[in-house]
């Protein structure tokens, strides 16, 4: 129970300014108060006001995140997962560890793998419904990174009850993305990756020894991006209602301002 006093010359009170979203305590959380005026016979200006507040926790968010190869949306999603804590999930990640630790769906994964050919959706689909279902996920909420790439895909996860609260999607222009790809270098021995441009090596000896990807040409990203965008038009028009589209072409801090806004939303909604 919390104890304030207020003028009897006060007509209102302002709960969200006594429960703001700065005190961490009350943070994702509804307040409900209870309000008891009790006369105060020491003085004849002021009531003692009991509020009792009843706690309800908001349902932990469910955030979809879509953007082009060089978006920048893995760094987002590591600012979204450190500030927000949800258990971020990528399929190319979850379809590797599910094969490393011989799960059914990973030996099946792994079958078609080894012929060459591409993972059925029903079998990616299923990875990504069981990492969803376990407690973390339904705990914490979740951050899922570059699925569904297909309305297929996406019908499928409603299907199984898994609809996000928003899916963001990053917007970069071809020719920056492009410049950012072809420009990417390896260093084999620190693992390191490097820009020519935006983060060249720190000395002749690294630069020396950097490799490039063999799919980081420019006619080969082109292709990427004409997939991914292929994929995207067909998941928008599942998602449309729950859609923002953050300018990806800023600083990363910009483009998480932004991001943290919608998100915010969310949480208030």
């Amino acid at each position: 129970m919390a104890i304030f006093m207020a003028s009897t010359s006060t007509s209102s009170l302002n709960f969200n300014s006594l429960f703001s979203s700065s005190n961490s305590s009350f943070k994702h959380q509804t307040l409900t108060p209870l309000i008891h005026f009790t006369h105060n016979p020491s003085s004849k200006k002021h009531l003692a006001l009991k509020v009792n507040c009843s706690v309800k926790k908001f349902d932990p968010m469910k955030i979809m995140i879509s953007g082009a190869p060089a978006s920048g949306k893995g760094t987002q999603c590591e600012l979204i997962t450190k500030k927000y804590g949800l258990v971020h999930i990528a399929a190319g990640d979850l379809l590797r560890a599910e094969i490393d630790e011989g799960t059914e769906n990973g030996k099946r994964a792994k079958e078609y793998m080894e012929k060459g050919e591409l993972v059925p959706n029903e079998i990616v689909v299923m990875m990504v419904k069981d990492r969803l279902s376990q407690p973390d996920s339904v705990e914490k909420g979740w951050l899922l990174d570059g699925f569904p790439r297909s309305s297929s895909q996406a019908t499928a996860l409603q299907e199984y009850g898994f609809k996000p609260d928003l899916f963001i999607l990053l917007e970069v222009p071809q020719e920056i993305l492009v410049d950012r790809v072809v420009g990417r270098r390896l260093d084999p021995v620190s693992g390191k990756i490097y820009h020519l441009k935006y983060s060249p090596p720190e000395s002749e000896e690294i630069a020396a020894r950097l490799t490039q990807r063999f799919d980081d040409t420019e006619e080969k990203v082109k292709l990427r991006l004409e997939t991914h965008n292929q994929n995207v038009e067909s998941v928008l028009s599942l998602y449309e209602d729950i859609t923002v589209k953050i300018d990806g072409s800023a600083d990363k801090d910009d483009v998480f301002v932004q991001i943290d806004k919608a998100l915010l939303k969310v949480v208030a909604s």
